[in-house]
């Protein structure tokens, strides 16, 4: 049978007058049913009750389309419903509960539908076309209108996150410039919302492509969070923007005294590959505090400069790089003329410098560095060979400083290396 067919809407506009009738009922037991399925939902008595006028607004919606034959796409979103999503994007509940949020109480509805198409439809041939014009309306509201919710949502979250992050960072800028030893402690954690008598992990994050709006720091807070959960966080981290796709955070590490660098490489990776990261030190207190953010910006230096880079950049690595990085022009100076030709930025000299480094890294042990690079123990030796022939001297005599100048070049790659021509 044709799902247009005139008889087919009187059904379903009888059904959904039916359900009308007992529209208070119905909506308080498909919000009964959200607050029961969805955690997420349980807010304070406010947010209940915006929840509650939702729900009754997205059913009024759907049956008076249902009820006068109108088009799902062309209906406008319930205020109420818009309302309500944009406080749940200022009260930070997931996205992804909103979503479900629909798909929960679409299925909750159509129950109730149900039911009064088998309560009203005797003849058997009626009813598959019938159900089928339901689901096909009711499924098209739900998606048309879930995308307005979306939509609501990430617009909120975008000037909630820039707006109370303004405030917010101007409290944190001021506490890392208060250098005073009488520092009250108690107040400093109310101004900032965080908790400063604890263990620290400071990283710095940022978007390198070009985003618009708030959407950068909207997905570098989700990162932050993410990384947070990895790690074992108690607490939410501290995030603060910097610019549109630049923010600073700070990770409330409580006792811990080590950190899973491969599980925060292996989540900002699966979470954003758009994004990048560099860390400094687990440190405590407010010291810690200002200690661990700045060598997270020592490390963004290192990051900022490499190529190529990686995705996430630790001050635990890259500290003697990132100190020297005050001056890269003379950094550049004594690499070269630490390692002689051995700083040309070609091939040769690149597969050379990656087999002094691992060398010199495993104790002078040909066997172990043959092993460590998948090579014959002979060709570790050309290279060796070949290696202090390019320094222009003998490494032994000057161990500690081709060491630290293999590690620059290991690191920064062709910003402090000798141009060579193409």
């Amino acid at each position: 049978m044709d799902l247009d067919s005139p008889v087919i809407d009187r059904h379903v506009s009888a059904v959904a007058s039916a359900v009308n009738a007992k529209l208070l009922e119905v909506s308080d037991d498909v919000w009964h049913d959200l607050i029961k399925n969805i955690a997420a939902l349980r807010g304070d008595d406010a947010v209940v009750r915006l929840l509650a006028a939702s729900v009754e607004s997205n059913i009024t919606t759907l049956l008076h389309m249902l009820g006068h034959g109108l088009v799902p796409e062309s209906l406008e979103a319930p205020a109420a419903a818009l309302e309500y999503a944009h406080r749940l994007a200022q009260r930070q509940v997931p996205l992804e509960a909103l979503v479900r949020a629909y798909r929960v109480g679409h299925g909750r509805f159509l129950t109730w539908c149900l039911d009064e198409v088998d309560r009203q439809i005797q003849d058997g041939a009626m009813v598959v076309p019938v159900v089928d014009r339901l689901l096909n309306l009711t499924f098209r509201y739900i998606d048309h209108v879930s995308e307005r919710m979306i939509s609501a949502y990430q617009q909120e979250r975008d000037h909630w996150l820039l707006s109370q992050n303004a405030a917010r960072s101007l409290r944190v800028k001021a506490l890392l410039a208060d250098r005073r030893t009488d520092l009250d402690l108690a107040q400093a954690e109310a101004t900032v919302g965080y908790r400063l008598r604890q263990q620290h992990l400071g990283l710095v994050s940022w978007i390198s492509e070009r985003t618009e709006g708030g959407q950068g720091l909207a997905r570098l807070d989700r990162l932050t969070t993410a990384v947070a959960e990895t790690l074992g966080c108690r607490g939410r981290p501290l995030f603060v923007p910097c610019d549109e796709a630049v923010a600073w955070s700070w990770l409330p590490m409580g006792g811990h005294s080590d950190v899973a660098w491969d599980e925060l490489v292996k989540v900002v990776a699966d979470r954003d590959s758009g994004a990048r990261v560099a860390a400094g030190q687990l440190a405590p207190g407010v010291d810690g505090f200002r200690q661990t953010h700045q060598q997270a910006l020592r490390a963004q230096d290192v990051a900022t400069l490499a190529r190529p880079g990686r995705q996430v950049t630790t001050f635990t690595e890259t500290g003697p790089v990132a100190l020297l990085l005050a001056d890269l022009e003379a950094t550049r100076g004594w690499v070269w003329q630490v390692l002689g030709n051995l700083a040309d930025d070609d091939e040769q000299a690149t597969r050379l410098r990656e087999t002094l480094r691992v060398f010199l890294a495993t104790g002078g042990r040909y066997a172990a560095t043959a092993e460590r690079l998948t090579l014959h123990k002979n060709t570790v030796q050309y290279r060796i060979r070949k290696a202090e022939e390019a320094v222009g001297h003998p490494i032994e005599g000057h161990r500690s400083d081709v060491e630290m100048a293999l590690r620059i070049c290991h690191e920064l790659g062709a910003p402090v290396l000798r141009p060579t021509p193409t």
